[in-house]
């Protein structure tokens, strides 16, 4: 009987240590699975880096040839096929350094999303661009050549001397195209309130007739404008107060403050101002 008990502890025991050990190779197969995943990703991503680049070096050797291809020193540039195979090569070497200035902007972008801390892939990248800049002054150099000998290149898109855009200039405009989006925001977004007794908005032509703002005439610049995101308080400093244009109810209400005096709180903006942009309130 104990040998019976011994056995079927035994047998136990050894299933669990076999169950233990399949859920340790399970948990070690789902790492080794994750971190291939990683590997792969990786991969891909370095993949597409070094195709980039090599398509920028491939630019390079083309732009090289290019610039191969003209002789500044040719005895026969005073004929008009010369002048016109100059032009054509030039305008050559032009296109290509554009689109390897954006393909190098496009790797930076690659590199910064790959999440690749390598020191020798950043510098990589330097030294692509450094390259396109010591090109670009050669470049600069032939046509100067060129503009001695009189032959005037034809400029049918971008010029060299615009490859890289001055970076002040850039962040200038972005200035003004982010002011102007935040000035049209603000424009959007814009309302305009006035309180006064009634003899005062009489006066402005605000009322008139018992008629609230039907005129065109009225005095626009006797209003405050506000950003109706943020102004949401009026103060009134008069213990009377009534609106006098149309704006919905459950939108706002009228509170006293501590000297009795009213001020308007405006709860919901968007359904406040709907109806109306204006706001007009009668004050004693």
């Amino acid at each position: 009987m104990k040998k019976f008990f011994l056995g079927v502890m035994c047998a136990a025991a050894l299933t669990a240590c076999n169950n233990g050990a399949n859920k340790k190779d399970q948990q070690f197969a789902e790492e080794r699975d994750s971190l291939m995943q990683v590997i792969n990703n990786k991969d891909t991503q370095l993949n597409e880096i070094m195709g980039t680049v090599n398509e920028i070096q491939d630019g390079f050797k083309r732009i090289n040839e290019a610039e191969g291809r003209i002789t500044v020193n040719d005895g026969n540039m005073e004929s008009e096929a010369s002048k016109q195979m100059i032009r054509e090569n030039m305008q050559y070497i032009q296109d290509a350094m554009a689109q390897n200035r954006d393909m190098i902007s496009q790797l930076k972008e690659k590199v910064r999303k790959s999440g690749i801390n390598a020191d020798k892939l950043q510098k990589m990248v330097d030294d692509l661009a450094a390259q396109l800049e010591a090109q670009k002054t050669r470049v600069q150099e032939l046509e100067a050549q060129l503009a001695e000998k009189d032959i005037v290149i034809a400029q049918q898109g971008e010029t060299i001397s615009n490859l890289n855009e001055n970076v002040n200039t850039l962040s200038e405009e972005n200035k003004t195209k982010s002011q102007t989006v935040a000035d049209q925001d603000k424009q959007i977004h814009a309302a305009w309130y006035v309180f006064g007794t009634k003899s005062e908005l009489k006066e402005q032509k605000i009322l008139q007739n018992g008629d609230v703002l039907k005129a065109n005439d009225f005095n626009k610049d006797y209003f405050t404008k506000v950003d109706i995101r943020y102004d949401k308080e009026i103060k009134l400093y008069s213990k009377s107060a009534k609106l006098l244009t149309t704006h919905p109810a459950g939108s706002y209400s009228l509170e006293k403050d501590n000297k009795g005096q009213y001020v308007l709180q405006i709860t919901k903006p968007e359904t406040f101002w709907s109806v109306s942009k204006y706001l007009v309130i009668q004050v004693k």
